[in-house]
């Protein structure tokens, strides 16, 4: 089923109020003014040509509002037109300038200067109309008497009547003075149709309207005229634009009903529809429905185009009005943004379908033309690409000129406007005072010249060539440098491409415990690690003895680059008190398997001769050991928590071969998972024997 956007008769407005119009009698337009004002309205309609603002002499009168009115122009009581009465508000704007040396030396003023200022003012004001396909300008001559002559205040008003105007459609006025002192004053209003006004009876095209169904279904538009099969009526598809008169895009004669498809792509905001009966005089109705429909937006932003026009001209090409600003800016070659420059066009809506000149003295390839909107959509060209060339590696200076004719000069640059002769690190910098030689010796191509500075294109290319040799010995050199350090770092890189090993030693405290180590040995051999272990060498510990296993581990690591982890839990912390305490004595029984405490006595002159940094590392367990239970003579070496300083741990393992911090923190938390199960099992079982826990370290 279609989805009906709004249903109207020939209308704009969902809910629409009913409106009773004051009656005007006879075809002839008139102007009144506010008491104490005189005004004339010259016959006939003129051009309607604003022209350029100029500064004004002295008090000026200019209109300030514009207000308007509905009324009904009647010729019959059964005949009338739809017709718009406009009320312009006039004030005195600007002063008599003060001769100087009247101000400095108190001369008498002239009675001839005098004169002017005690006169009348007169203006000749400009209305422009229009209104599909109407378009019409008429001028009112008012006069303002010298009593009313008071700069800055407003002094009445005019009213002209009146402008005919379809029954819905959309009206456009503007007001301005000849000549134009102030940017003309403008008023958009879409007027009522036959349902929101008391007008049945009296205007003839309400007699018997169609009805117009506008909906969308999928990329489809459908506009269903509902009429008698032997009524005939005309319709208009057009674009309504600002400035300048409707173009008119799609035009039939039809015998109702009739359904008309429009595509979802020829939508845009300014597509109006326009229809009537086909019949002398008949008014025709316009609506525009489409003015907020996003899909007509994004239509109207792809249909736009920017042209470049030789020799220094652009045109904005679009089907409607856009809201968009539009700057000059510099492209480098590099590819980066480009930035723009100073001064840029002015920063007002773009005017389309007109062209402008750009404020340059000379083209260059690198100079281009942005149309953006307030929605960061952009449109850009750069200028004369095709009879200049490609971009060049040009240097942009950018000159400003201060009071008392005070000059400096920057360099345009990715990173801002650098001062020629500044300290900054940047290519511009370090050739400051070459590039100001350019300048003064007409090396430079003066693009703008304007009364706050100009803008310069330097040409690089000579001082490119003349650091080539530098360039070329640097890179040599380089080269060199990098075989080189290839040349020694070659056996240090074969040694990192392979796994590190590690020798996990620990005292079995209980079943438990030998999970957990279990655990971390398995998640370090994923690293890769080449991890060895008592729990994975049973076979050559019962062949060999804890102590000749130990020996020939711990010779095999140390030699391979290696290190050696010592895992301190409370019965690997009371081990080394007992030997701590008398070094001479054996340690108590142990386990046929228990390597730990075999390897006591060759741990401990490593640490107590200052042998053991770089070759071995503590750890511990988080909630099994505190970190003041690590006998002090083991802190003389990394002492990690697991598995909390995870990252620091791994990356102490793996050494020269450790990967970035990030792939280092996805390491650790894969070894922390692996943990984590064997964690929760350690802590839940409470242990036997030299037992886990608080309790276990303090009986130690």
């Amino acid at each position: 089923m279609p989805v009906p956007w709004f249903f109207l008769s020939l209308a704009l407005g969902r809910n629409p109020v009913v409106l009773s119009l004051e009656r005007v009698v006879g075809p002839q337009d008139t102007a009144r003014c506010s008491p104490g004002l005189s005004c004339h309205l010259w016959d006939g309609d003129v051009l309607c040509l604003p022209g350029s603002l100029v500064s004004a002499p002295g008090p000026v009168l200019v209109p300030t509002g514009l207000q308007t009115e509905l009324v009904l122009r009647c010729y019959k009581d059964t005949d009338c037109d739809l017709c718009v009465r406009v009320d312009i508000h006039l004030a005195v704007h600007g002063y008599w300038e003060e001769p100087e040396d009247e101000e400095e030396f108190g001369i008498a003023e002239d009675p001839a200067i005098e004169e002017p200022r005690n006169a009348s003012l007169q203006a000749h004001v400009v209305l422009s109309f229009q209104a599909y396909p109407t378009a019409r300008c008429v001028l009112l001559e008012v006069q303002v008497p010298a009593a009313l002559v008071q700069p800055g205040q407003s002094v009445g008003s005019v009213v002209f009547e009146c402008f005919e105007a379809a029954l819905g459609a959309e009206v456009r006025i503007w007001s301005y003075t000849q000549p134009r002192y102030q940017k003309e004053l403008n008023l958009t209003q879409q007027l009522p149709d036959c349902r929101g006004l008391e007008v049945r009876d009296s205007i003839q095209s309400c007699w018997a309207l169609p009805v117009l169904n506008v909906s969308a279904h999928g990329n489809d538009v459908h506009l269903v005229v509902d009429i008698p099969e032997d009524q005939r009526f005309g319709l208009s598809l057009y674009w309504n634009q600002v400035p300048g008169p409707a173009k008119p895009w799609w035009h039939r004669n039809l015998t109702g009903p009739q359904t008309i498809t429009l595509n979802h792509t020829d939508l845009v905001p300014c597509l109006c529809i326009q229809v009537w009966r086909l019949e002398p005089d008949s008014v025709r109705t316009s609506i525009c429905p489409f003015r907020e429909d996003p899909r007509a937006h994004r239509n109207l932003w792809r249909a736009a185009q920017l042209q470049l026009l030789p020799p220094r001209a652009w045109r904005l090409d679009a089907p409607c009005s856009l809201p968009a600003e539009a700057t000059l800016c510099w492209q480098a070659p590099d590819g980066g943004p480009c930035q723009p420059l100073v001064p840029p066009l002015p920063r007002e809506n773009v005017t389309v379908n007109k062209a402008l000149e750009f404020p340059l003295l000379k083209g260059h390839p690198n100079i281009c033309v942005q149309v953006s909107t307030w929605e960061k959509q952009e449109l850009q060209e750069c200028l004369w690409a095709d009879s200049l060339g490609p971009l060049k590696d040009d240097m942009l200076l950018v000159e400003t000129r201060g009071p008392q004719d005070n000059r400096s000069l920057c360099a345009l640059e990715p990173s801002g406007c650098t001062p020629l002769l500044s300290r900054a690190s940047t290519r511009a910098a370090r050739l400051g005072g070459p590039l100001l030689q350019d300048v003064q010796s007409g090396q430079c191509l003066q693009l703008w010249d304007g009364d706050l500075g100009a803008l310069w294109a330097c040409p690089m290319e000579k001082y490119i060539h003349r650091r080539w040799a530098l360039v070329w010995m640097a890179c040599l050199l380089l080269a060199a440098m990098l075989f080189l350090l290839l040349l020694l770092k070659k056996n240090h890189v074969k040694a990192a491409a392979r796994s590190r090993a590690a020798l996990l030693l620990y005292s079995a405290d209980d079943a438990g415990f030998e999970r957990l180590v279990g655990a971390l040995a398995s998640a370090l051999f994923q690293l890769p690690l080449r991890v060895a272990v008592d729990l994975w060498s049973r076979r050559e510990l019962s062949a060999q003895g804890p102590l000749a296993w130990f020996h020939a581990q711990r010779r095999q690591t140390l030699q391979e680059g290696g290190v050696v982890v010592l895992l301190f839990s409370p019965g690997a912390v009371a081990l080394c008190r007992e030997w701590l305490q008398d070094a001479t004595s054996a340690p108590g029984a142990h386990g046929p398997h228990d390597a730990f405490a075999a390897s006591l006595s060759c741990l401990l002159p490593d640490f107590l001769q200052g042998r053991a940094p770089g070759r071995y590392v503590g750890a511990y367990f988080d909630r099994l050991l505190s970190p003041d239970a690590v006998p002090a003579l083991f802190r003389s070496v990394p002492v990690f928590s697991l598995p909390s300083q995870l990252p620091e741990f791994l990356g102490t393992l793996q050494g020269p071969a450790a990967p970035h911090p990030w792939r280092l923190a996805e390491r650790a938390e894969q070894v922390s998972r692996a943990l984590q199960p064997a964690l929760d099992s350690c802590f839940r079982a409470p242990g036997t024997g030299r037992g886990m826990g608080p309790e276990a370290e303090d009986r130690t």
